[in-house]
């Protein structure tokens, strides 16, 4: 699944167009790999680092959306494994 699209429907952002403009600022990583392009894909089992809201976000995907759906939906198809603040480490 592209990366703009899971961002998208797990929820993260209000948009496909905000996800894209936040990969594009080329700070988001897919397994360690800074991301190229927004049609990235991401797969079961990828661990995504992205900034969003003066935070650094570390997720495990656990499985691909079909839809964006209600945010229960959303949450259980992803597992969060860190934040750090604006002060911690990029």
């Amino acid at each position: 699944m592209r990366l703009d699209r899971y961002l998208f429907f797990i929820r993260l952002l209000k948009s496909r167009t905000q996800a894209q403009a936040l990969i594009e600022e080329g700070r988001t990583r897919i397994d360690g790999k800074r991301v190229e392009k927004t049609s990235d894909q991401v797969r079961v089992g990828s661990t995504i680092t992205l900034p969003l809201r003066g935070q650094v976000r570390v997720i495990r995907v656990l499985s691909l959306p079909e839809r964006r759906g209600p945010a229960p939906e959303a949450r259980a198809s992803y597992e969060e494994l860190g934040v750090d603040g604006a002060s911690g480490a990029a």
